[in-house]
């Protein structure tokens, strides 16, 4: 399937300063990934130290996407941030777990859940 069958949607809100809640809707593969990546890039370029990816509306995920995933981890695990992933779909969430992916980066069902472990985060560094 071509990128104009499944296109790739991508909304970004910014339920604080420092938190970016990305959308993500359609086939996140090979086709698509450059525009997932470059979403991400600008919200790190603006600062965001802390990125929940809701990926509840992508029916596949190949190692395209997985590598953005934990290029992102990285990119923010070196400024204190963090990155979560928000209700998986099924294959989604296989991918993740065939790959350790969800040992690494933490899988939560809802936003509240991910929001707490970044709190929870940021008072484990203030407190060391």
């Amino acid at each position: 399937m071509t990128i104009a069958q499944n296109p790739l949607s991508v909304e970004v809100t910014l339920p604080r300063e420092d938190v970016a809640l990305v959308r993500v809707e359609g086939y996140l593969d090979v086709d698509t990934a450059t525009e997932f990546q470059h979403h991400l890039a600008n919200q790190l370029h603006h600062g965001r130290r802390h990125f929940v990816l809701d990926v509840s509306e992508v029916p596949f995920m190949d190692s395209s996407g997985m590598n953005i995933i934990l290029r992102i981890y990285q990119e923010t695990r070196r400024s204190g941030g963090s990155v979560h992933i928000l209700s998986p779909t099924p294959p989604v969430q296989r991918v993740l777990d065939l790959t350790g992916v969800s040992i690494t980066v933490p899988v939560s069902g809802s936003f509240e859940d991910a929001l707490a472990l970044i709190d929870g985060q940021e008072r484990a560094e203030a407190e060391d």
